[in-house]
């Protein structure tokens, strides 16, 4: 690869895609699919089935913690008004996310934050499949114990007719076979049946989720996309006019554990897709320094989802909760509620190091009294809890979301991104709905519920699902992006990833982020309209 000054006219790539999650991967197969010339820059490790690790207690090939040199695919981190659980790797979130892909409900796409751009439902319908078909969407057939207790939970309600198995992005053929590929006529990998082993988000070892390097990632590169990962983007300048119309500069650094001294590359245009927190870091970073024609509404419009994790434990031996996929069901608890039972793999129980009795209050001097109240009142089941002989194979995670909409703001400071609040309420750990449906849940399996203790302590809820930051707008005063994903003052500079998403979908996210990037991708002409391509789906 040329490493170029910035006076000449060559370029090293037409498009730089800065990150290799759900965004990045559909951008990457279907600008290769125009005729342009790709790579991508991935700044987490590349990993295949014998990487993952066996349970999350391998934190050193779970976590990713450079400083620690923990080269994983799991981040977390956290801010002052929320935790954020993300995915790192060639793959991005899809390496550790639940499978699940959900269409959200009508709300999410006539919500007024941005449904005076484009008539959403009917806009994103076809890509929404398109979406399912790339991802591989089958619907789960087996119910397990959690399922089924979230089933009589409905039945407890009155919802039962709203709960339903998850359609996944998951390859359901005879346990542990490998056959030829199952999706793209021969041109994807070989696949191997779902064990049902619960291991979806520590990385599936059994070549049976269809994370996106089975699918976008893997048929890019077929086509000549570079995919280059442990390698952090640390600027992207444009070469020449101020706009980008000549082009741009983009440095980059080792990560991980590549060696080397990093470099500078040319291209005619950029994809910022390194998820919310990669993105929303670096544009910042941008916007006081080479690109600072960004918008002033840059990190604004931040949301959780509204969400709150539960963990709900049994001393009991003789319950299961570790067998199946990750979210094998949903059940819709009302209108902009669903509540969905999240599983990890047998001896997955890192977790249980951050859980202890959740307690509710607004005041945290009381939450503390609670907790040790709860200690003081219930120092048996607590300790029964605690020393669970298997912490994935006798605890449920409840994940309770609502489209119910609030946003924060991420500004960048001496230490990096921190977070304060944008419109409407903090996000809150502390839902009555999420508190009685789990205590309902957890009477009915013989647990106790628990939480994280940052919850409990600090009142700071958790989050797998950050989106925001990079909002669509009618203009940059409105905005970051335009309707179809071009950032605002400058020439061929796009965001595709969590970042764009300008509503609360309520639900988990991937698939919206994956059929909206298509769309914006589908704007884009051929670079040689002579030379287009047969898409693949």
């Amino acid at each position: 690869m040329k490493s170029g000054s910035d006076g000449g006219a060559s370029f090293d790539y037409d498009y730089i895609i800065i990150g290799s999650g759900f965004g990045g991967a559909v951008s990457a197969l279907r600008l290769s699919e125009k005729g342009y010339k790709v790579l991508v820059l991935e700044k987490g490790m590349r990993m295949g089935a014998a990487d993952f690790p066996k349970s999350n207690w391998n934190v050193k090939r779970w976590l990713w913690l450079p400083s620690m040199r923990c080269f994983g695919l799991f981040k977390l981190t956290f801010f002052r008004h929320v935790g954020v659980l993300s995915g790192v790797g060639v793959g991005g979130g899809s390496l550790v996310y639940a499978n699940t892909l959900p269409i959200p409900k009508k709300s999410f796409f006539t919500s007024p934050s941005w449904a005076h751009l484009a008539d959403w439902e009917t806009e994103l319908r076809d890509y929404y499949q398109t979406a399912l078909r790339m991802l591989g969407a089958a619907t789960n057939p087996r119910m397990e114990t959690g399922d089924l207790a979230l089933r009589e939970l409905g039945r407890q309600i009155g919802m039962e007719q709203h709960f339903e198995a998850t359609k996944v992005s998951v390859f359901f053929g005879e346990p542990g076979k490998t056959v030829p590929d199952p999706y793209f006529k021969g041109k994807g990998p070989a696949r191997a049946g779902c064990t049902f082993c619960g291991g979806c988000m520590t990385g599936c070892r059994h070549n049976a989720k269809n994370s996106l390097d089975k699918n976008y990632l893997h048929l890019a590169e077929q086509l000549g996309a570079v995919i280059q990962a442990e390698s952090l983007v640390t600027d992207v300048r444009p070469l020449g006019a101020s706009d980008g119309a000549d082009g741009y500069a983009v440095d980059w650094q080792p990560s991980a554990t590549r060696k080397g001294a990093g470099g500078t590359l040319r291209c005619r245009g950029a994809v910022f897709a390194g998820g919310v927190l990669g993105t929303l870091e670096l544009m910042l970073k941008l916007k006081q320094g080479s690109l600072p024609r960004l918008s002033d509404r840059l990190g604004y419009g931040v949301r959780t989802n509204s969400e709150a994790l539960v963990f709900v434990t049994t001393p009991d031996r003789k319950s299961v909760f570790s067998d199946g996929i990750a979210i094998g069901s949903i059940l819709h608890t009302d209108e902009h509620s669903h509540l969905e039972p999240v599983r990890y793999s047998a001896g997955s129980g890192f977790w249980r190091l951050g859980s202890g009795p959740r307690v509710y209050h607004r005041s945290g001097a009381v939450r503390l009294l609670k907790l040790l109240g709860d200690w003081l009142l219930h120092p048996v089941m607590n300790l029964k809890v605690l020393f669970v002989d298997d912490w994935a194979k006798r605890t449920q995670v409840l994940l309770f979301m609502q489209t119910i909409d609030s946003t924060l703001r991420m500004v960048r400071g001496s230490f990096g991104l921190s977070t304060k609040l944008d419109v409407g309420p903090a996000p809150t750990a502390f839902m009555p709905e999420a508190r009685d449906l789990s205590e309902r849940y957890a009477a009915i399996v013989g647990g106790k519920p628990m939480a994280f203790v940052s919850e409990s302590l600090f009142g700071i809820p958790s989050t797998a699902h950050i989106l925001g930051g990079a909002c669509m707008g009618r203009n940059a005063g409105e905005g970051v992006i335009d309707s179809d994903n071009r950032v605002f003052g400058y020439r061929n500079l796009y965001v595709c990833d969590g970042s764009m998403i300008s509503a609360n979908p309520g639900v988990n996210p991937s698939l919206s982020i994956t059929a909206i990037s298509e769309r914006a991708m589908s704007k884009l002409p051929p670079r040689n309209p002579q030379a287009k391509r047969a898409g693949t789906a």
